[in-house]
């Protein structure tokens, strides 16, 4: 079994929402042959709790306005460190930088197939290794200052 027509749709359409607020990482996995309850996962991460939130809202209202999706759950919210949203279809997984690293759902999922994302979607990925190199060396230049 594979993700339907429509689970693409709204992982493309998350995937290009998530892009367009300055998501990293961005990757989706066809999980319709090992689970029941969703064909298809989106992660993406945020090296803040703002950009967190902004990036889910931007998803949410996104996929309302194009394809009438509405998720039947948005949790993690007020911590704003991991939020999903469950379209039922499919599940979205915003996760706070450090979130994304610990609990490392690319693992539990790699041997499930990749699903094709738009072009600035995948330009995501290596954008948190980016910035976290970047705050490195704003550390190290804050520390030569000193």
């Amino acid at each position: 079994m594979t993700a339907t027509d429509r689970s693409i749709e709204l992982i493309q359409a998350a995937a290009q929402a998530a892009a367009d607020k300055l998501a990293h990482d961005v990757i989706a996995y066809d999980v319709s042959d090992v689970l029941s309850i969703t064909d298809a996962f989106l992660l993406a991460s945020a090296p803040n709790d703002r950009q967190v939130k902004s990036i889910v809202d931007e998803i949410e209202e996104r996929l309302l306005k194009e394809l009438g999706a509405k998720p039947v759950r948005r949790e993690g919210d007020r911590d704003a460190r991991w939020v999903l949203l469950d379209y039922v279809d499919i599940v979205v997984h915003v996760q706070h930088s450090e979130e994304r690293v610990f609990y490392a759902l690319e693992r539990l999922w790699k041997d499930c197939p990749e699903i094709g994302l738009p072009a600035d979607a995948v330009a995501t990925r290596g954008k948190a290794d980016e910035h976290a190199r970047a705050q490195a060396a704003q550390g190290d230049l804050d520390g030569d200052l000193s």
